[in-house]
């Protein structure tokens, strides 16, 4: 995938990213169709909708609102728009596909974590993120990836939507 160029930033094609991620979930869900399907909002949520509508997965999509998990409000302050999570299916002893928008230092994947406890002790988490874009500070891999990208620490890149789903880079 190769991104538009702009003058401030760049975009790359969502649909392509999210057929990719599809290809590399087919496996995971194929190994376990009962699995449960909960996405971070709201990017991840946007996208873990799509994906679950693809695989027609039984079990009701979930939702996480990790903004009382994250260990960052000195740095971004307490977001104004703060909702309840929202997991209606049993998540003990299930596989559990943790949906995400882009990964990057690993912090938003440790809230979620956090915060998915709290509805049950699943048998297996496996995060799936459109984008990976490297640098962790906390030891987490995705075990299916939409887009992998090498960007550099001073840029950033924002799933915006939901319609349309756009991916930039500033």
């Amino acid at each position: 995938m190769t991104p538009t160029d702009s003058p401030s930033s760049r975009t790359f094609d969502v649909d392509a990213a999210i057929a990719a991620l599809e290809s590399a979930l087919a496996p995971i869900i194929a190994a376990d169709p009962a699995a449960v399907m909960v996405g971070v909002e709201t990017g991840g949520a946007w996208i873990a909708e799509r994906l679950h509508r693809h695989f027609a997965l039984a079990a009701p999509l979930g939702t996480l609102n990790i903004s009382f998990y994250r260990d960052d409000f000195s740095t971004i302050g307490l977001h104004p728009s703060v909702g309840p999570s929202r997991i209606d299916a049993d998540i003990d002893g299930k596989t559990v596909i943790l949906v995400d928008d882009v990964l990057y230092t690993g912090r938003t994947v440790r809230a979620a974590l956090n915060e998915l406890f709290d509805y049950g002790r699943p048998a297996a988490v496996k995060l799936a993120v459109l984008v990976d874009r490297g640098a962790r500070e906390l030891p987490f891999a995705p075990d299916a990836v939409g887009l992998q990208l090498d960007i550099a620490k001073g840029e950033r890149i924002k799933l915006t939507g939901p319609e349309p789903l756009r991916l930039i880079m500033q």
